[in-house]
C-alpha cells in the first residue's frame, strides 16, 4: 500500500477508533505503558517526544517523571487521539505536556529537540518504519534514548487471526506487517540501521482479559487497528465477522469471558 495511502488510513482508522480504543485497550496497556516509560529512564526537567502517543497515556506517566522543570510532546496522526489527550491533561491540569498531529515519519521539531523519545504501541503502524526509525534518531539530542513497546510475534498473539478475518471483507489487507517488528531481533535490526547503539530488547509473554464477548470484540473490532473497515460493513458483514473473531478466541474463553495471550517486545536504544 502506497505510504500516503496509508497514513490516511491509519489516521482516519483512529479517529474511528478512539472512544473504544480509550475503553477497550488503555486499562489492559496502561502498566504495560508505564513500563515502556520507565525503561527510558526519564530524569527531572528532560524533553520528551512520546510518538503515536493515542490518548496520552505515555506522554502522561513520562510528564510525571521528568516534573515541572521538564516539558513533553505528544504526537499522533489521529485528529481525535489528540483531542482526547488534550482534553484529558487539561481536565488533570498538566501543564508540562502538550499534543499535537503528525506523522512518525516527520516529527517535525528541531534536529536534536529531545534528551529522550518513547512510542508505546505505535511503532508498527509507521508507514514507513525506516523513516520513522530515521526520524526518532533526528530530533534527539546524542546520547538520547528511545524506548519503544511493540507486539510481539504473531504466534504468540491469540487474537492475530483479527486480521485475516477482516481482510477477507475488504480489497487490501490492513496491516499487512503489523507483526514484523515482533520477530527476533527487528527492533534491535531497525534501530542500528538509524544510527542507534546499545540496543536492548526483552520479549514478555501477558495475558489480556476481557469479560465478556461484546468487551472482547468492542476492543479488538470497533478499538483497534481495523476500526475503519469495521465502520464500514454492512450489518451482515460485521455480524460475519464477530463470529469469526469469537470462533478465533473460543480456546481462551473463561467463564463469560476471555483471557487471550499475547507478547509484548519492549526495546530501548541510545543515540550514538
Amino acid at each position: 500500500m502506497d505510504s500516503r495511502l496509508f497514513r490516511r488510513v491509519q489516521r482516519y482508522g483512529w479517529d474511528a477508533a478512539s472512544g473504544a480504543y480509550d475503553r477497550g485497550w488503555v486499562p489492559l496497556l496502561r502498566s504495560l505503558t508505564r513500563t515502556c516509560v520507565e525503561r527510558a529512564a526519564l530524569r527531572a526537567g528532560e524533553r520528551v517526544v512520546d510518538v503515536a502517543t493515542g490518548t496520552g497515556v505515555a506522554a502522561f506517566a513520562a510528564a510525571a517523571a521528568v516534573g515541572a522543570g521538564g516539558t513533553v510532546t505528544g504526537v499522533d496522526v489521529s485528529e481525535r487521539m489528540i483531542e482526547r489527550a488534550t482534553e484529558q491533561g487539561r481536565a488533570d491540569g498538566a501543564t508540562n505536556v502538550h499534543f499535537e498531529r503528525g506523522a512518525m515519519e516527520t516529527i517535525g521539531a528541531p534536529d536534536g529537540a529531545f534528551d529522550a523519545a518513547i512510542s508505546a504501541f505505535g511503532l508498527m503502524y509507521a508507514a514507513e518504519r525506516k523513516a520513522a526509525a530515521a526520524e526518532l534518531a533526528r530530533v534527539l539530542a546524542p546520547g538520547g534514548r528511545v524506548s519503544v513497546a511493540v507486539w510481539g510475534q504473531r504466534s504468540a498473539c491469540g487474537w492475530a487471526e483479527v486480521f485475516p478475518i477482516v481482510d477477507a471483507h475488504v480489497e487490501s489487507e490492513v496491516c499487512p506487517l503489523f507483526f514484523s517488528l515482533g520477530v527476533p531481533r527487528a527492533l534491535e535490526i531497525l534501530f542500528r540501521g538509524a544510527g542507534f547503539v546499545d540496543v536492548v530488547e526483552e520479549r514478555r509473554a501477558v495475558t489480556l482479559a476481557w469479560p465478556s464477548d461484546d468487551e472482547a470484540c468492542g476492543a479488538m473490532l470497533e478499538g483497534g487497528p481495523v476500526a475503519l473497515a469495521w465502520k464500514r460493513f454492512s450489518p451482515e458483514t460485521r455480524a460475519q465477522v464477530r463470529a469469526a473473531y469469537l470462533e478465533s478466541i473460543a480456546p481462551f474463553r473463561r467463564g463469560a469471558g476471555y483471557e487471550v495471550p499475547s507478547e509484548v517486545v519492549f526495546a530501548r536504544a541510545r543515540r550514538a
